[in-house]
């Protein structure tokens, strides 16, 4: 048996602590081992034990990896190629990357791929995307359990060879086929913010904003840093785009746009630094889409606006909801050849990107649909009409199960959907409440007719989760 923690296998990737980046400042300090799946240990030999099980898992001559801008990312990228040249698989390094180029690569060269990213995570965790060939998704109902198994038993098959690396500049491959989602030629001069968070979506920002000469973009934090030194790299948290919402109306900016850690997700601000929520802009994307490919479908999380919905089926598209989670998304995009899919949590999946999430394509659609409509970021998102919407919150709750249980029997009385967690449908109202798949947290996103009648709601509930806390 390997000594790899099991509990570094997750619903949809790998996640550990690097146990050399813990020191006292660390949240993570005297913790290293703990159960909490977010804090098992992963050493660089663990690493080269889960190549070598990816490399038996895929059963292909060849898998592409590609690694963030993590402190600890370029020596387990190394660790990871070495199991993989271990069981004679050859590794196509395409160097450091973002994940949504790391999807790029496995469609287009038909491909298995793993990025070394824990997303938008602190620097202390690492872990990996993983995908067969196409960008299909490994996790869990999806492969995840069967790699799990494979490596923790440590029975590698035996190899009469040894793979090679061979190292691969795609930025220009990865430009070329961005551009194909947008017409330069009708986009506006507009000024922008742009915030990639140290993390590595900094240099394929840099790249696309050449390529469209008429933007102006001041850039904040794009070049790649492990240590995060100005703040996390995860923008759906507040405290890590106070700076991008105070100089956005200050330096007159149209709109402002920030990437996680790895920019498989972004997140955008109106021209007042008034952050937008996803669901708002899967609304926008969709239409978008829906104009491009009349009459497509649109997948959309479960837990997301009514606005999807209804702008999608007023502008003749099909509206599909999707328990939360990429697997399960991109899983139903492909079954009904949807072109787009979108997540309140800032994840964009589209059809012509091997319906993988990407970074880049929503920015491309936000600044085509500003374009044609000529109007402010707010006036667009004001379009949409009147709908009031929580956001999400989170409780940390001694029982899931408790929670679950007194929300079911509370709000028996309304039309009860179980895909994940609970969501209840009334004629005004509506919300979804669902455990996390990791932590003693429930997540609640409610939307309700009127601001006062969603703050109500919103209160009810929360005091219904909380009770036992």
């Amino acid at each position: 048996m390997t000594a790899v923690n099991p509990k570094v296998f997750r619903t949809y990737d790998i996640r550990a602590l690097v146990p050399e980046l813990v020191d006292e400042s660390s949240v993570y300090f005297g913790k290293v081992g703990d159960a909490d799946s977010y804090q098992a240990p992963l050493t660089p030999e663990g690493v080269e034990e889960i190549g070598r099980g990816l490399a038996d898992f895929f059963g292909e001559t060849m898998v592409a990896i590609g690694y963030d801008a993590r402190i600890s990312s370029p020596e387990w990228s190394a660790a990871l190629a070495r199991g993989m040249n271990r069981q004679g698989v050859d590794v196509l390094d395409i160097g450091l990357a973002t994940t949504d180029m790391v999807y790029f690569a496995s469609g287009k060269f038909n491909l298995p791929a793993v990025e070394i990213t824990a997303s938008h995570c602190t620097k202390e965790l690492n872990g990996m995307k993983i995908v067969r060939a196409g960008a299909n998704v490994v996790g869990r109902g999806s492969g995840m359990e069967d790699l799990a198994d494979l490596v923790i038993s440590g029975k590698f098959k035996q190899s009469n060879s040894i793979g090679k690396v061979i190292k691969r500049d795609i930025m220009d491959e990865y430009m070329a086929h961005l551009m194909q989602f947008v017409d330069v030629s009708k986009i506006k001069p507009f000024k922008i913010l742009a915030d990639a968070g140290n993390g590595v979506g900094g240099a394929p920002a840099r790249k696309l904003f050449s390529l469209i000469p008429q933007l102006k973009v001041t850039e904040l934090y794009f070049e790649p840093d492990g240590t995060f030194p100005n703040h996390e790299a995860n923008p759906f948290e507040r405290e890590n785009i106070e700076e991008i919402i105070h100089r956005i109306p200050l330096e007159g900016a149209d709109f402002g746009v920030a990437w996680d850690g790895d920019a498989d997700r972004c997140f955008f601000l109106d021209e007042k630094g008034e952050p937008l929520p996803g669901d708002f802009v899967t609304t926008l994307v969709a239409r978008h889409f829906l104009k491009i490919t009349p009459g497509a479908s649109i997948v959309y999380d479960l837990r997301a606006s009514r606005a999807v919905k209804d702008w999608v089926e007023k502008l003749g598209g099909t509206a599909i909801a999707e328990r939360v989670g990429h697997s399960y998304i991109k899983r139903t995009m492909r079954a009904q050849n949807a072109v787009f899919g979108g997540e309140v949590s800032g994840h964009y999946y589209f059809r012509d990107h091997y319906y993988a999430d990407n970074g880049y394509i929503p920015l491309l659609a936000i600044l085509q649909i500003l374009s044609e409509a000529d109007v402010k970021m707010s006036e667009l998102v004001s379009s949409l009409g009147n709908y009031y919407i929580s956001g999400e919150i989170n409780s940390t709750v001694p029982s899931t199960e408790a929670v679950m249980d007194r929300i079911k029997t509370k709000f028996a009385d309304g039309a009860q959907d179980f895909r994940d967690g609970i969501s209840v449908e009334y004629t005004d109202w509506h919300f979804n409440v669902r455990p996390s798949a990791n932590d003693p947290v429930v997540r609640l996103n409610l939307e309700a007719s009127s601001q006062l009648n969603m703050e109500r709601r919103r209160d009810e509930i929360l005091a219904l989760i909380r009770q036992d806390s």
